[in-house]
């Protein structure tokens, strides 16, 4: 399918690794021209390198913490001009709700909430004046049923979740859409680590912990960057202009839900 996005320039965030990189793969493949940001600067570069050689569009790459005013102000001064934004952010450390102190929930609210909604309100004007513009948020499915041992996440993603359900349907009239998508468990690092945590807790193995885990979601596996990816692609594209504030799950049927 043609997506109708060649040649837009679309910023991905933390999109060296995992689910960002699998969004900045498929934009690339769709013909958008992009801008990449992640903390480390030679494993951006390297997923940059292989988007060149692979699709043959123009990439940029800004490596910062995109969670600090400083990281915002370099990717935006990048980023000008763009009509695709995907926000990302790894989640925060997993833990029980005795754990958690006002700084952790901070951090947890400036990664997760407060950076997209500032990365947003700077993009959302220019895509609202040239008549058209796609935000995609990766979030999680904790929005739609809560994990207990991820309560930071579920508190700063639900935050954000609030957020977009009013701005969309304000920017919306103007040919922009918002929408987000809720992954579940994809083989990426952030399931290698919370992972590692059972397999530390429990005394198992890690072939044991992902079988247990895998054996929790319908389709029987985890998710792959590529497929997430390609679902990100789509909200992007020309055919998803009527996809407005919505929250769409990726976990292989792990919330059991009607609605």
């Amino acid at each position: 399918m043609d997506l109708g996005i060649a040649g837009r320039r679309a910023l991905v965030t933390a999109s060296s690794k995992g689910l960002g990189l699998g969004c900045a793969r498929a934009l690339a493949e769709a013909g958008c021209d992009l801008v990449m940001n992640a903390r480390g600067a030679e494993a951006l570069e390297a997923a940059a390198a292989a988007i060149r050689a692979d699709f043959g569009v123009t990439v940029e790459t800004v490596a910062c913490d995109v969670t600090t005013p400083d990281g915002q102000r370099a990717v935006l001064e990048k980023a000008r001009g763009i009509a695709i934004l995907v926000t990302n952010a790894g989640g925060p450390p997993p833990g029980m709700w005795s754990d958690w102190e006002r700084e952790d929930f901070i951090k947890a609210l400036d990664a997760n909430m407060l950076t997209p909604i500032a990365l947003m309100k700077a993009a959302l004007p220019g895509m609202m004046e040239a008549g058209w513009g796609r935000v995609v948020n990766i979030t999680s499915m904790s929005v739609k049923a809560p994990i207990a041992v991820l309560g930071l996440s579920n508190a700063a993603r639900t935050g954000l979740t609030g957020y977009v359900a009013g701005t969309a349907r304000q920017v919306a009239p103007h040919g922009v859409t918002i929408n987000n998508l809720l992954p579940g468990i994809h083989d990426t690092d952030r399931a290698t680590a919370l992972d590692e945590a059972v397999v530390k807790a429990r005394g198992i193995s890690m072939e044991e912990a992902r079988a247990e885990r895998a054996a929790t979601v319908p389709a029987r596996r985890y998710g792959t960057a590529a497929e997430f990816g390609q679902a990100c692609a789509f909200l992007c594209s020309q055919h998803a202009g009527f996809i407005v504030g919505q929250n769409i799950l990726l976990d292989g049927g792990a919330i059991n839900a009607t609605l």
